[in-house]
């Protein structure tokens, strides 16, 4: 359960319990008018409102719960999806990943995991070539936070639907670079690299109205030139990816073959007709993972 419930439902045991004291030292009196030590008439007409509002709030909480329980029966899922724990009130410090560096200074940091303790994990969704609607009605409807990192040369036939997705759910959806053409990078010459990775940040600031600040490179292959480039164009970080998800199966990075607090889980807009299922079956095997492993999905860019 998120603190915040937990914190609602001390202060609104609190609040009852005061005004309880309040109409038994007034019963007792055998008059109207208050004992000593009682709440005065305007402390108790602010009280009330008070545990109110913090009813129902713990009563949304629960509606939300358990709307959340009946869309996992809807979509297949084994369990519900765990709630996310509440962002730090500070962002982690994210360094570069050992083996993941490069000789140059004060550029962005490459990263498969970003460093908490909570066990939440980040589900990120590459290019943008499948644009399946029940894809977006799935994730609204479990309330599972993710960012989509895109390419334009596969999401330009429909801008519309990405400016659907970034509203689609209460937090937001984050609309990140994956460059303009998916070019293996290392392969292009420093220009080239700004191009693919600047000209992306501006069609984004463009179509949906946020110059992102992260980026994922194409294969997730890059070289010094791609990070000063993207350092060039207002990019702060590079997410690369702890795990895949296929609608079938996992794969992993680490030897353990396993999830660990933080893990960035990659995944990509297909459809049937690039691997054996739909988005709502990949969502639902990852899912089923996730969950399976007492996480949570939280929204990467509360972290970074």
């Amino acid at each position: 359960m998120a603190k915040g419930v937990h914190r609602s439902r001390r202060a609104l045991g609190a609040a009852l319990a005061v005004a309880a004291l309040a109409s038994a030292a007034t019963a007792c009196s055998g008059s109207a008018a208050p004992e000593r030590g009682a709440p005065a008439p305007a402390a108790a007409e602010k009280q009330a409102p008070a545990a109110g509002a913090l009813g129902a709030y713990v009563e949304k909480v629960r509606a939300q719960r358990a709307a959340r329980v009946l869309a996992a029966k809807k979509w297949g899922l084994a369990k519900p999806p765990l709630e996310a724990p509440a962002p730090p009130a500070v962002k982690p410090k994210i360094t570069t990943r050992k083996g993941f560096e490069t000789d140059g200074e004060g550029l962005p940091p490459v990263f498969t995991t970003v460093p908490t303790k909570q066990k939440v994990v980040f589900l990120t969704i590459d290019d943008g070539a499948e644009k399946d609607p029940q894809l977006l009605k799935m994730m609204k409807e479990l309330r599972i936070p993710y960012s989509a990192f895109l390419s334009d040369y596969v999401v330009n036939d429909d801008y519309g639907y990405f400016a659907k997705m970034q509203k689609s759910e209460e937090s937001g959806v984050a609309l990140n670079n994956h460059t303009l053409h998916h070019r293996y990078l290392p392969a292009l010459s420093y220009s080239e690299q700004k191009r693919e990775i600047c000209g992306m940040q501006d069609v984004i600031g463009k179509q949906f109205g946020k110059r992102p600040t992260l980026f994922r490179p194409p294969y997730g292959n890059y070289n010094e030139d791609t990070l000063t480039a993207a350092k060039s164009c207002g990019i702060k970080a590079v997410p690369l990816w702890a795990a895949e998800a296929f609608p079938d199966h996992m794969e992993w990075r680490e030897w353990d073959r396993d999830l660990h607090p933080g893990d960035i889980v990659l995944t990509h807009f297909r459809g049937k007709e690039d691997w054996k299922g739909t988005m709502p079956d990949m969502i639902r095997r990852v899912m089923n993972v996730i969950t399976s492993k007492g996480y949570a999905v939280a929204k990467l860019e509360d972290y970074v």
